[in-house]
């Protein structure tokens, strides 16, 4: 089983967008020591939030403080990019940092409306995920009838990457690894990856279906630790499903004190002593939290070993992509640390 790291270039509370670079460079750096398979940064748009809309420069920041991790995207969303540019750009990396580059690709713009209008202009035009892969393919096979140098030629590997059964089916038919975003969107992860290997084809880059997995991680001596760094998370994702972008913000003391301080701060009536575990103020709320974080590792060492074995037997994987909640950049990295004393554990 490998074990792999994926980075939104989050902003922590105070923070700059400079610092969440900077924050990002120093975990590819660990990342890199520790033994990680390799590194991806998302593509996100108009999000105050997050420092990841140039993923491409971002990954070659990465590069040029690494050694020997893969570094790649995760992913560029096709449809705010032509594929000529994108293989221009990743056949540029390729040929600075040779062996070390991988491009994942997703078919969701990543955005609102408004700003994919702001990003690709011609938004009329039917966008057709399968074929304008297998045009970006085209440059880096140099099959195309206009030559995308220095792509042309140079084996950058594909990834695609989705969030439902529909992205399935494309990696499966052009025979190409594929990327679930079960750190956020588990809810048909069992069906995508049973559908992706059931249609898988052959092809000359990968004989055998190859799945990656998204999983949140948060890792601690303790499991009372890890749960308290854990309430991060909970917020994180709290404040994404009310519209409320904010950096990552310091943990709270239990899962319940984020919900007690929801209801004292949110703007809804709140008539008499209610207890808490009846509030339907945050029932909502907190099912659909718990639903996007489904997919969670939280506990120590011995607590994940069995989390990660429990998923194991679930779905058949051969890859964990990470990420992490995490606010003490501390605190992240021996989560790092010891996720990956976990998995060198389970592997033997």
């Amino acid at each position: 089983m490998k074990i792999s790291i994926l980075n939104l270039a989050p902003l922590r509370q105070g923070q700059n967008f400079k610092d969440a670079i900077e924050a990002m460079v120093k975990l590819a750096k660990k990342a890199d020591e520790l033994g990680y398979e390799r590194y991806w940064i998302a593509e996100h748009h108009n999000t105050k939030s997050v420092a990841s809309s140039a993923t491409q420069l971002l990954i070659q920041r990465t590069l040029d403080n690494t050694k020997n991790i893969r570094v790649g995207s995760g992913g560029v969303m096709l449809p705010n990019h032509s594929p000529y540019i994108v293989a221009e750009q990743y056949g540029t990396l390729e040929t600075l940092y040779p062996g070390r580059v991988d491009l994942g690709l997703g078919r969701a713009p990543g955005t609102d409306y408004n700003t994919a209008r702001a990003i690709r202009r011609n938004t009329n035009r039917e966008m057709d995920f399968k074929k304008e892969v297998v045009e970006l393919s085209g440059y880096f096979k140099d099959t195309r009838p206009v030559h995308a140098y220095p792509a042309a030629g140079l084996d950058v590997p594909l990834y695609i990457l989705g969030s439902s059964t529909d992205s399935a089916y494309v990696a499966a038919e052009l025979g190409l690894p594929y990327s679930f975003a079960s750190h956020f969107a588990p809810a048909m992860m069992e069906n995508a990856v049973a559908i992706y290997r059931h249609y898988f084809k052959p092809s000359e880059v990968l004989s055998e279906p190859y799945v990656i997995l998204g999983a949140n991680a948060v890792v601690a001596d303790t499991d009372e630790e890890a749960k308290r760094l854990s309430t991060t998370q909970i917020q994180s994702f709290l404040n994404i499903i009310t519209s409320n972008p904010q950096g990552m913000v310091p943990p709270v003391q239990s899962e319940e004190a984020v919900w007690k301080n929801y209801i004292a701060t949110t703007k809804v009536p709140h008539f008499g002593p209610i207890a808490f575990e009846h509030d339907e103020i945050v029932d909502h709320e907190k099912a659909v939290v718990d639903q996007m974080t489904k997919i969670s590792f939280i506990g120590n060492k011995e607590t994940v070993k069995n989390q990660i074995l429990d998923l194991k037997n679930r779905v058949e994987f051969d890859e964990l992509m990470i990420n992490s909640y995490i606010y003490d950049e501390k605190a992240q990295h021996h989560s790092y640390e010891l996720l990956k004393e976990v998995i060198d554990d389970i592997n033997g």
